[in-house]
């Protein structure tokens, strides 16, 4: 595990390198899907923490919201509208469906409604190792999911953002927001989208500097920490600003916190 050409930001602590032997697991092919959760939500009539509050973050260009819907921008992040009424089964605003979209992955989604999901589905989350160690698809020491160079022979191998962010998309890889799930091959585990899309929650808690002293077997990730541990990168990473589509990298964010770019996928119980 861990950031071995020193790409990293120094405050997500993705250093040292460091072997970690894990028992064996089984892992999605795929995030949860809105098709999935939307079975989930039937089945079990679950309310998210994002309708709970009322309101949820839409990346400004995706936006459908009427502007008495906006209900400000995030402080230090103007491209994050606060939109009254997004949540999974309106990911872009209160005019949008989710079944529109049935094949993309469900967004909107806390640390505590994953977790939710994955007790419905006889499912968990799974460990920052386990999604490491299955995003890397059996290549060893690589920047990517799929080697080292971010676009093989020219070919867009993730979803993330090109052009000028946060304001110019190109489109390169053909996604303004979230791609259906199989939009990109498999890494060679068969796991789709291990990198970009939608940022994928994992069990543990995120402490930056748990790498000095993580069990090498197994580990579960610290006690405490500063929020639940993210992985993958989404579909708004550039490397102007974000480069954390690296398979590597690693991010956090408070289990209660939602938005457009943020999903999931589960490992099975053993």
């Amino acid at each position: 595990m861990g950031d071995a050409f020193g790409e990293g930001y120094p405050a997500d602590g993705e250093i040292p390198v460091h072997e970690v032997a894990l028992d064996g697991f089984t892992i999605d092919a795929i995030t949860v899907t809105n098709t999935m959760f939307a079975a989930f939500i039937q089945t079990t009539g679950y309310r998210t923490e994002a309708e709970h509050y009322g309101s949820s973050a839409v990346f400004h260009l995706l936006s459908t919201a009427r502007r008495q819907d906006i209900l400000g921008a995030a402080a230090g992040a103007p491209w994050w509208l606060n939109i009254r009424g997004a949540d999974w089964a309106h990911p872009t605003g209160p005019n949008s469906n989710w079944q529109d979209i049935p094949e993309h992955p469900a967004v909107h989604i806390s640390h505590h409604d994953a977790i939710a999901y994955c007790a419905w589905a006889g499912r968990r989350l799974p460990t920052e190792a386990e999604w490491e160690y299955a995003a890397r698809g059996g290549l060893h020491g690589m920047r990517y999911a799929w080697g080292n160079q971010l676009t093989p022979d020219g070919q867009h191998r993730c979803n993330i953002w090109q052009g000028n962010f946060p304001n110019t998309n190109t489109l390169e890889d053909g996604c303004a927001g979230t791609a259906p799930v199989r939009s990109f091959p498999p890494n060679g585990y068969g796991l789709y989208e291990m990198a970009g899309n939608v940022w994928e929650w994992c069990a543990d808690w995120f402490l930056p500097k748990y790498y000095r002293n993580s069990p090498s077997e197994n580990p579960v990730g610290p006690t405490i920490g500063n929020g639940r541990v993210m992985r993958g990168g989404s579909y708004l990473c550039h490397d102007s600003y974000c480069n954390r589509y690296r398979v590597a990298a690693r991010t956090s964010n408070t289990p209660e916190s939602s938005s457009g770019n943020l999903g999931f996928r589960t490992v099975g119980l053993t």
